[in-house]
């Protein structure tokens, strides 16, 4: 459902290659830009509107890389066509639009729906969470995420605060979830300062830090520094450092350093397609009528913190983040 670059340049191309799914069509709000997309990846059927792409009765999954504002509304009427939903990162707006998708979804529970964090099916998160989880590094009490670009076009929709743009938005939601996934748990309070572009009304900066108790995690997000990804990860007894994280290379294999006192071990990971594997495990899911592997509760959870991120950044101090 629409032609995004992440779908034209990742996505498309991975449920092609995947073991498990074909592009059957391709739906966009201009016909032109949907029958050029079309042709360049041999999908037969190109259609001029979101809706007559939901009216296909051959379509049983759709993917959806909209602008963040049209998450939630195209996700509940995909629902509502009787078809699966895969959406791209972050599932809506704020945790009550998440909320009224995984209500929507307990209502039709023949339908899989899932929020599109690619990166989690990538081999070196697996590893780097079974480090920690078979004390590798000791207890686990810092995770320090930066993850940065360079973009100020007033035309890109991750500057249009309407649209839900903005560097929280865009890439803060993953470090929130990075560092719930590492420690399996979810944050107690957060506290936040952003940086807003006043041309834009977005936040180009925002670095916040989430208290889990016994561990913090910080991190940083922009969308007007150089371009840069980081995760270490700091226990009792080592770090984890995780150089590409988040857009680590498909074409050949990335590394990840287990670091113990003077001892460093570089850790190589099998070459993997990130994109490829969450379609994979999606339309398994959906063929097996299994569970999806990141639930709802995952997407809601994760917009709860980012909620408080914002809050904080707004009024100043911490804010506590609400239990699911």
């Amino acid at each position: 459902m629409g032609a995004a670059q992440i779908a034209v340049k990742h996505v498309i191309p991975a449920i092609q290659t995947a073991g498990h799914s074909r592009v059957e069509a391709i739906g966009s709000r201009d016909r032109a830009t949907a029958q050029r997309v079309g042709s360049q990846f041999g999908i037969d059927r190109a259609y001029g509107s979101y809706e007559d792409l939901l009216a296909d009765p051959d379509v049983d999954a759709i993917y959806i890389p909209l602008p963040n504002h049209l998450h939630l509304p195209w996700s509940l009427r995909t629902i509502e066509a009787g078809k699966h939903v895969l959406c791209e990162k972050p599932i809506g707006l704020t945790a009550a639009d998440a909320e009224r998708l995984a209500d929507a979804t307990s209502r039709n529970p023949r339908l899989k729906v899932m929020e599109a964090f690619m990166y989690l099916f990538h081999p070196q998160w697996r590893r780097a969470r079974a480090l920690v989880a078979e004390g590798a590094i000791g207890e686990v009490h810092a995770v320090q995420t930066w993850f940065s670009y360079f973009n100020d076009d007033p035309l890109n929709v991750r500057n249009m605060k309407d649209a839900g743009g903005g560097a929280l938005m865009d890439i803060g939601c993953y470090g929130v979830s990075v560092a719930r996934f590492i420690t399996g748990r979810e944050p107690r309070r957060a506290t936040a300062v952003s940086q807003m572009d006043p041309r834009f009304g977005t936040d180009r900066l925002t670095a916040a830090t989430l208290d889990f108790g016994d561990a913090v995690a910080a991190f940083t997000c922009a969308t007007q520094l150089a371009r840069h990804q980081r995760v270490d990860i700091g226990g009792s007894n080592g770090t984890i450092e995780i150089e590409a994280p988040f857009n680590p290379p498909i074409d050949r294999r990335c590394t990840i350093v287990l670091r113990r006192g003077d001892r460093v071990e570089p850790i190589p990971l099998e070459r993997a397609n990130h994109y490829e594997q969450q379609i994979d495990a999606f339309s398994s899911a959906i063929l097996a009528d299994q569970a999806v592997p990141t639930p709802l509760s995952d997407a809601v959870a994760n917009m709860r913190v980012i909620d408080a991120v914002r809050d904080s950044a707004a009024a100043g101090g911490w804010v506590d983040v609400p239990a699911c």
